[in-house]
């Protein structure tokens, strides 16, 4: 849903759920999940723990198809920015996009046959929707495929970003980038539970809103299932 690639590289034949996600009531707040951590959530922790994984198993995998489209593989970047406290960088489509306006997503997008790698594709699309250069982004590993309702196969790549880096985001597709603490998403007592009916099917998938210093990113859908998922990794074995 919100990670959705860039409309440069997609054909518009998605039918996209037209409810407001913020209107829909919360079903429940995962309040009883222990956070992860803040001492595994440093670079070296996080390092050492993509470099010998725990056994665990994604918590979502795939949310229930609502476009014919072909599917289409797509890596996204997951960047957590070496700050004090460490943030996971994010942006906001522009309003204008025929896909997903609005919405809060990864940098990232569909793959290209010049791509060597998921994470080739992740680095690629984020140097060019918000001018991230490579050279500040050290590449962790890959969490589990999430496969979304508008038929795409994305590879979510966990990165460390370097603090230093300029941003130059593309002004058709990004309307805002902002961070948000990795502490706060890596907490389930944000994680908020949502279910609706639309054209018959239940459709279920989870919320994060954060005040940006009075703005608030409602992070939802696949970005948020992919944070989950995320969440389920880190908190795993423990």
């Amino acid at each position: 849903m919100s990670t959705t690639p860039s409309p440069r590289s997609q054909p518009d034949t998605a039918r996209l759920p037209d409810f407001d996600p913020r209107s829909v009531p919360v079903e429940g707040i995962d309040a009883h999940l222990p956070p992860v951590p803040v001492h595994q959530q440093t670079p070296q922790a996080l390092r050492a723990r993509f470099g010998a994984p725990p056994v665990w198993e994604p918590e979502l995998t795939s949310e229930r198809r609502f476009s014919d489209r072909a599917p289409a593989h797509a890596a996204v970047l997951v960047p957590i920015v070496q700050r004090d406290q460490p943030t996971v960088l994010l942006t906001e489509r522009t309003a204008h996009l025929s896909t997903h306006s609005g919405q809060i997503a990864f940098p990232g997008g569909k793959a290209d046959p010049e791509d060597a790698s998921p994470a080739d594709t992740a680095l690629r699309e984020a140097h060019e929707e918000v001018g991230l250069e490579r050279r500040y982004v050290e590449v962790l590993g890959a969490l589990p495929i999430y496969r979304t309702g508008s038929a795409f196969i994305i590879t979510p790549v966990v990165a460390l970003v370097q603090p230093g880096f300029t941003l130059q985001p593309n002004p058709y597709e990004v309307a805002a980038v902002f961070e948000v603490p990795l502490a706060f998403l890596l907490n389930p007592a944000h994680h908020q539970r949502h279910a609706v009916v639309w054209e018959g099917v239940r459709r279920e998938w989870f919320s994060m809103p954060y005040d940006d210093e009075g703005t608030q990113r409602f992070i939802w859908g696949a970005t948020a299932g992919m944070l989950r998922n995320f969440y389920r990794f880190m908190s795993a074995g423990g």
